[in-house]
């Protein structure tokens, strides 16, 4: 009896020496810094909790990653990773980068590691930011943040003009007229000083009008779409409340214009901005959802970081885990609504009574977007197109429509021309 414990003991020790002694698993993790293209105060913050929290839960598993990679270097770096097949196990996806990838074959289909987790539901996602992630029908990526473009409201510009802040269902009418009546001159010098709006593009008025500019597998355009030609329309008179004056950064910057197009990163990285300069100029700023157009809605563009597994991946189950604990893990969703410049992609945690509070910045007044209203404009937003040809698409027609804005080119019968042509371009 004595020598069976004895060999149980032995036989426990040399297990015991060899679990400890064996060498770790190692998952590795790509990223990149300075996602929303703000300065960031803590760039690895999240990524270090995350670290933390999993090596924690999964003893023998350690998480490496590359440091200082930038956001303008990563799409290369991550090409000679592959190449060299040495890509991480788990990585961060830029938006032009993922159709490629899916395409080929290099990220790992997630369909089946969804349908077999019994703790994941997709219904916690907004659906613009989990679909971004699928690839016909197939679904390559999770999201991890968003951001999506709001309206900065200059509210001690509006208040000196006798204006009220806007509700969040305003409109073009309304977004119209409140430029009409601050854009003037307030020193008398016969120039205009003080503007409606700068930074407000046809693209974004489109988007709001209900326009749709590609179809989804990016081989035909809808420029010659009439709602299109309503947002042009519309542009062409708000460019036309300033005479001709062209309004610019440093009228923005001091206090001088009314509007202009913030994303939600940028909102939160400068937020404190007007305390900062305040002994300068003086003014106080919020923002609230984009005006909805005549045939459309106060809709913007949601922009999603997106997390994906590589199909080589050695340790399928826990780059899963992985995967779930940068973009699903409530408590990290929780701390990217604090420490990230962007937004957590889980509705729980947006309306939830910390985001509550985190959003209510300025403790004298309601601020004029919630945290509801942040999800709604959420809810209602639309994906970006992420085709190999639509940076080129989109920059083409952006040359050609500012010359239409611009009355360099009559708007009639200019669409459907335009269309014609995006439309040759994306067949190559």
């Amino acid at each position: 009896m004595i020598r069976k414990v004895l060999v149980a003991v032995i036989i426990a020790i040399i297990f015991l020496y060899w679990y400890m002694s064996r060498p770790p698993t190692t998952l590795t993790l790509g990223i990149f810094v300075n996602h929303w293209d703000v300065p960031q105060g803590e760039p690895y913050a999240v990524v270090d909790e995350i670290i933390k929290d999993f090596e924690a839960e999964n003893p023998g598993v350690k998480i490496k990653y590359v440091s200082g990679i930038k956001k303008e270097d990563y799409s290369e770096w991550l090409a000679e990773q592959f190449l060299n097949g040495a890509e991480p196990d788990v990585f961060l996806i830029l938006a032009e980068d993922f159709n490629l990838y899916a395409s080929i074959g290099a990220l790992m289909k997630l369909n089946g590691f969804m349908a077999d987790d019994k703790n994941f539901l997709a219904e916690v996602y907004y659906p613009a930011a989990f679909n971004f992630g699928k690839y016909e029908k197939i679904y390559y990526a999770l999201p991890c943040e968003s951001t999506l473009t709001f309206m900065f409201v200059n509210k001690s510009l509006l208040e000196r003009e006798g204006v009220a802040i806007p509700k969040n269902d305003w409109t073009w009418k309304d977004f119209l007229e409140i430029c009409r009546k601050v854009t003037r001159d307030t020193d008398g010098d016969g120039v205009p000083d003080q503007f409606g709006c700068y930074d407000y593009s046809w693209n974004q008025a489109a988007i709001s009008n209900g326009v749709k500019f590609f179809r989804d597998d990016g081989k035909t355009s809808y420029f010659a779409d009439s709602r299109m030609e309503e947002a042009v329309k519309f542009v062409m008179e708000l460019r036309g409340v300033n005479g001709g004056f062209e309004v610019s950064p440093k009228d923005f910057d001091i206090g001088r214009v009314a509007f202009r197009p913030f994303t939600f990163a940028e909102y939160r990285t400068y937020k404190p901005y007007p305390w900062r300069i305040k002994k300068y100029s003086s003014f106080e700023w919020d923002c609230i959802k984009m005006p909805a157009g005549n045939s459309g809605g106060n809709i913007s563009v949601m922009d999603t970081l997106l997390v994906g597994m590589s199909e080589r991946t050695r340790d399928k189950d826990l780059a899963w885990a992985l995967l779930k604990k940068i973009c699903y893990d409530k408590k990290i969703q929780q701390l990217i609504l604090k420490k990230s410049q962007a937004l957590p992609v889980r509705r729980d945690v947006i309306i939830s009574a910390e985001a509550e509070e985190i959003f209510s910045w300025e403790s004298s007044e309601t601020p004029a977007i919630t945290p509801a209203d942040i999800s709604d404009a959420m809810d209602e937003a639309i994906m970006p197109f992420k085709f190999k040809n639509y940076n080129s698409a989109m920059l083409y027609a952006d040359n050609e429509i500012k010359k239409i804005i611009e009355g360099v080119v009559p708007l009639n019968n200019a669409l459907n021309k335009l269309q014609k042509e995006i439309n040759a371009l994306l067949q190559y």
